[in-house]
C-alpha cells in the first residue's frame, strides 16, 4: 500500500490540532466557555447545550482527521463546523447582534473579526482540499481493487 505524502496529510493534522487545542481549551476552561456561550445573543437552553457540544463535536472531528478510513468526514465535518463560525463571525463583523460576544479559543480571542474571516476561509479551504484529496484517494483505490479483484471476470 502506498504511503501518503505530506501534501495530502498536513492539511489533516493542521485541522486536527486546530480542533484539538480549540476543543480542549474549551474543556479545560470549562465554567468561562459555559458563560460565553450564555453570553451569546440565542436562547439559554442552546447555549447550554452548545456549551457541551461544540468542545465535543471539535474533539470527535480532530479525531476523524487522523484516522485514515474517517478523514473524508472529518474534512466535511470541518467545513460545515467552519461555514457556520464564519457566517457566525460574518454576522458580527457586519453588526447584526446588539453586542459583541465571543468564545474563541485562547490566541484565537485576540483576533479581530476581519482576521478571523480570514482565518475561517483559509482553513475552510483547507478542508474543501482535503475533501477534494480523500476523494481521488478513495477512487484510486476503487479502481485499484476493481482490476485486481477476483470477482471481476475478464473478457476475451
Amino acid at each position: 500500500m502506498e504511503n501518503p505524502s505530506l501534501i495530502k496529510l498536513l492539511p489533516s493534522y493542521l485541522l486536527a490540532f486546530l480542533w484539538t487545542y480549540t476543543g480542549l481549551d474549551k474543556l479545560i476552561r470549562f465554567e468561562q466557555s459555559r458563560k460565553a456561550f450564555h453570553n451569546q445573543t440565542f436562547p439559554s437552553e442552546l447555549a447550554e447545550v452548545l456549551s457541551y457540544a461544540v468542545p465535543i463535536a471539535e474533539i470527535l472531528l480532530a479525531i476523524l482527521l487522523v484516522c485514515s478510513i474517517s478523514r473524508w468526514w472529518g474534512y466535511l465535518g470541518s467545513l460545515l463546523l467552519l461555514t457556520v463560525f464564519l457566517s457566525y463571525v460574518g454576522l458580527i463583523w457586519v453588526g447584526a447582534f446588539p453586542r459583541v460576544p465571543c468564545n474563541c479559543a485562547g490566541l484565537l480571542d485576540s483576533m479581530g473579526w476581519g482576521a478571523h474571516m480570514i482565518l475561517n476561509l483559509s482553513l475552510m479551504t483547507l478542508s474543501i482540499f482535503g475533501i477534494f484529496t480523500e476523494t481521488k484517494i478513495t477512487q484510486k483505490k476503487k479502481s485499484d481493487v476493481s482490476l485486481t479483484s477476483p470477482c471481476v471476470k475478464s473478457r476475451k
